[in-house]
Order: structure tokens, then C-alpha cells, then sequence
């Protein structure tokens, strides 16, 4: 995790006006979604944006992606300000930048197999034949922990964890460095948890991606970030290495995220919780 950044975000910031009336609405304030915050991200890091509902880390995701336009501020990706770029040259960028969605179905179109729907990345950014398409689109499946027989399936014919294992596939068919997780674990149980982010760091081990990490699971962050930021109203109050934030957090509203972590003696539940995480993690890390 050496050398220059992979991924800079400086002074980034994004705006929504507040607009009243239907037929001639007029604006009547600002809304600062994502206020002047400023982070980077190393190559085969990741980096997790952890806060509540509408702290905007959502926002920033999707900032950094240019699937919004910030009102001020750059993104820095690889050493080029992608935010003054378009057209072609941005498209070459959004190829090494990709994004897993939160809700895995609501994320893939049902009209589509799983093969079309993986394929779709290299029909754009590889003008390869259909017969070596079938073959990447194989390939990944398999990357993923699904059959290449599964190929001719739809969406709906699969698991919650299943379905996010498409979406990642999809995700890596264009071969990017970074990849935005948006919540991608939050609509899975627990169990499957454990195994989608155990696929998530092993995929980091072997293709050396970046991965800009965005829930509002503490739990989660703890078990698969190397630095946290911490978000609140739209600003990062926190960025520290993982174990430092949750060991000694200096902000105080970190300190009340970490205290209203439900206490392991008094919820059973979560601590089956945290130990199907850490468990996995050290399964992984011996084999």
C-alpha cells in the first residue's frame, strides 16, 4: 500500500437545493449532502465510510464515481482529476472504477441472464468476439464461487447472497483497481455475510483491488477495513487505522457510535454475530 494514492478526494463537496411550490417552484436553501471532505485511498486498501442515514456517505460513493457531479472539489484517480473530464476520456476512467450495489436484486435487470448481465461490462469495454465473451463470462463466474452452467439463469432463480456474487462478477468483467461496495452486505443474513466478505477480501488478495468500503455496520468495517472515516452530516469527523479508531476514538461522536454497539454479554445475538465474522476471517487467513 505504498507509493502515490490510488484514489484522492480533495475539498469534495456536493450541494441539493430545496425547492417549494409545484408549478413555479423556487429555491429556498441548500442542502449540503457531503461537505468538504478530503481522503485517499492506497492501491489493494480499504478504505470504509461508516455513519448513520444521511450522513452522506452514499453521496460520496457516488461522487467519487462521477455517477453525480460534485459542486466543488476533485477526485484524483491514478493522478488525473477525472472530475474535468468527459466523454471518452471518462469512460476510459469508469472502466478501472466500478461499483456492488446494496440491494442484489433490485441491482440486476430480471430480464437478462446472468450471463448477459455479466457480459454487459465487456461488450462495452472489450470489442471481443461472443464466443470470448462466453469464455470471460465463465471465467468469472467461477472467480465468484458460481457455475459457469449458471450462466443462462435469471436473477430470480438464485439466493440474496448468490444474486450479490453476480454483482460482483459484474463488477470485475472490466478489470477495475477500485471498486465502490455500497452496502453490499446489508441486505444478506448474517451467515451469508461472512461469506460474501470473505470472497470480497480474497478477491483483494488476488487481483490487488482497492476497495472504497461504504455501511453503516460497525461490525462490518471492523472486520474488513484497513482505515475508517467516519461521517456525520456530511463531513468526516474521523479517519483513523481500524484498530486505533475502535481502540482509542478521539471524536465524540465516534465514541457514541462505538459505546451504542450492543454490549457482547447482553446481546447473544450480536455476539453470534461478530464471532461468525472474526471466525471466518481467521479461517481465511489460515488457509
Amino acid at each position: 500500500m505504498s507509493g502515490a494514492p490510488l484514489l484522492e478526494a480533495r475539498h469534495l463537496a456536493r450541494r441539493f437545493d430545496v425547492r417549494r411550490g409545484l408549478l413555479l417552484a423556487r429555491k429556498v436553501a441548500e442542502i449540503a449532502a457531503v461537505d468538504d471532505i478530503s481522503f485517499s485511498l492506497a492501491r489493494g486498501e480499504t478504505l470504509g465510510i461508516v455513519g448513520e442515514s444521511g450522513s452522506g456517505k452514499s453521496t460520496t460513493a457516488r461522487l467519487v464515481l462521477r455517477l453525480i457531479e460534485p459542486s466543488a472539489g476533485q477526485v484524483i484517480f491514478d493522478g488525473t482529476d477525472i472530475t474535468a473530464l468527459d466523454g471518452a476520456a471518462l469512460r476510459h476512467f469508469r472502466r478501472r472504477m466500478q461499483i456492488v450495489f446494496q440491494d442484489p436484486f433490485a441491482s440486476l435487470d430480471p430480464r437478462q441472464t446472468v450471463g448477459e448481465i455479466v457480459a454487459e461490462p465487456l461488450r462495452l469495454h472489450r470489442p471481443d468476439s461472443n464466443a470470448a465473451h462466453r469464455a470471460r463470462v465463465a471465467d468469472l463466474l467461477r472467480l465468484v464461487g458460481l457455475a459457469p452452467g449458471q450462466a443462462g439463469r435469471y436473477p430470480h432463480e438464485f439466493s440474496g447472497g448468490q444474486r450479490q456474487r453476480v454483482g460482483i462478477a459484474r463488477a470485475l468483467a472490466a478489470e477495475p483497481e477500485l471498486v465502490v461496495c455500497d452496502e453490499p452486505v446489508s441486505a444478506l443474513d448474517v451467515s451469508i455475510q461472512a461469506q460474501v466478505l470473505n470472497l470480497l477480501r480474497d478477491l483483494q488478495d488476488r487481483l490487488g483491488l482497492a476497495y472504497l468500503f461504504i455501511t453503516h455496520d460497525l461490525a462490518v468495517v471492523r472486520n474488513v477495513a484497513h482505515r475508517v472515516a467516519v461521517m456525520r452530516a456530511g463531513k468526516i469527523v474521523e479517519l483513523a487505522p481500524t484498530e486505533t479508531l475502535f481502540a482509542a476514538p478521539e471524536d465524540p461522536y465516534t465514541r457514541r457510535l462505538i459505546a451504542a454497539m450492543p454490549e457482547v454479554a447482553a446481546a447473544p445475538v450480536i455476539a453470534r454475530r461478530l464471532a461468525v465474522l472474526a471466525g471466518a476471517r481467521e479461517r481465511d487467513a489460515g488457509d
